[in-house]
């Protein structure tokens, strides 16, 4: 059986939830989607249940995979509904729904849900603070949020909206279109969700209790890997949930002068062990991660060595001398940290946990 794998610490899972509740002192729902950011979203829903105040997920289809799987918790669509007849389904399966555009304001107005509703809707009313992706603009969010009030389909409404630059801890714009959605918010008595990971790890200063924050939705730091390119002292307490790895197939030695890999990318300054690991860019390890990338062979610090292949990729043995056939290879996780190997590789961690694909998920920490 092909050794490439992904072991997925649910307690480490776990451990990280419970840092974003700490540091937020606020309710936080734990951000599933896109299945968890490549790590499942029905196992990490089901290893936060006991404890989490919700789950997030982009669309309905992936809300309906969790209540399938017995979730029973608050589910918020962080899309909202693409069509009008999803209401029904959203009343029907008690979701929570992001309302970010007029037409979705208008198409609550219109629907017929059953009556009486055996649950009225509970909505995320979005504003366009300054991303300028979705969400309400801010003079229309206040009729907005009487007119949702005024169908009788709506039992509550929480203001939300999204930091563009919050993983730019020196960058101003988090107070700019703080200072937005306060004004729009302005006597409107609902509790409040702004904070994404990064504002929840480096923004304490935004929230103090005259703009408290009642929800988080921590996504990324959900899985121990940081939104930040350098150090951040909150960020460093985060346990990596996801450890990519697998086994040397075959070892090559090559005298000084040789070539390895597609493009010859790289060539042996001198006599080299190369070994050949069972892991490529179809398995989601990124194409474009250049000579160097770190890694661990055996436990101990090794590198890439050319291009990556669609099934497999080279290391460097030359300092190691017991490595060899079988050897086992962390491409990131605990010891080798996905943000490293992401800026590496010129991208970020959340697309290395997203691509993965072909890879069993193994869990441990139930």
């Amino acid at each position: 059986m092909r050794p490439a794998r992904a072991l997925i610490d649910l307690q480490a899972l776990r451990h990280n939830y419970r840092l974003a509740r700490e540091v937020s002192r606020a309710k936080a729902l734990a951000v599933v989607k896109a299945d968890a950011y490549g790590h499942g979203a029905v196992r990490c829903a089901q290893a936060l249940e006991g404890e989490a105040d919700g789950f997030a997920v982009a669309c309905i289809e992936e809300a309906l995979q969790l209540r399938e799987a017995g979730i029973r918790a608050p589910i918020l669509l962080l899309e909202g509904f693409f069509e009008a007849d999803e209401l029904a389904l959203i009343e029907q399966h008690e979701l929570w729904c992001v309302v970010h555009a007029l037409w979705q304001v208008e198409a609550i107005e219109r629907t017929q849900l059953r009556k009486p509703l055996r649950t009225p809707l509970n909505i995320w009313l979005k504003l366009d603070s300054g991303m300028h992706r979705v969400g309400l603009h801010p003079a229309d969010y206040q009729a907005a949020y009487r007119r949702l009030l005024a169908t009788g389909k709506v039992a509550k409404i929480v203001l939300m909206s999204h930091f563009a630059r919050a993983d730019e801890l020196d960058c101003p714009r988090s107070e700019e279109q703080l200072a937005v959605f306060e004004q729009a918010r302005q006597g409107l008595a609902a509790e409040v969700s702004l904070r994404n990971s990064p504002a929840v790890l480096g923004w304490p200063q935004l929230f103090k209790q005259q703009q408290a924050s009642d929800w988080v939705r921590p996504g990324i730091m959900l899985y121990g890997a940081t939104p930040f390119e350098g150090e951040q002292a909150v960020a460093a307490r985060l346990q990596p949930v996801m450890t990519l790895e697998s086994k040397i197939i075959s070892v090559r030695e090559l005298p000084a002068g040789e070539p390895v890999g597609y493009g010859a990318r790289f060539v042996t300054e001198r006599p080299t062990r190369v070994g050949v690991v069972a892991m490529g860019y179809a398995d989601g390890y990124p194409r474009h991660a250049p000579t160097g990338t770190p890694l661990l062979v055996d436990g101990q610090p090794s590198r890439l060595l050319g291009r990556v292949s669609m099934d497999m990729l080279c290391v460097d043995l030359g300092d190691l001398p017991a490595a060899g056939l079988g050897s086992r290879v962390e491409l990131w996780g605990k010891n080798v940290l996905a943000s490293e190997v992401a800026s590496r590789a010129g991208t970020i961690p959340y697309q290395l946990f997203c691509n993965l694909r072909r890879v069993p998920l193994l869990y441990s920490g139930d």
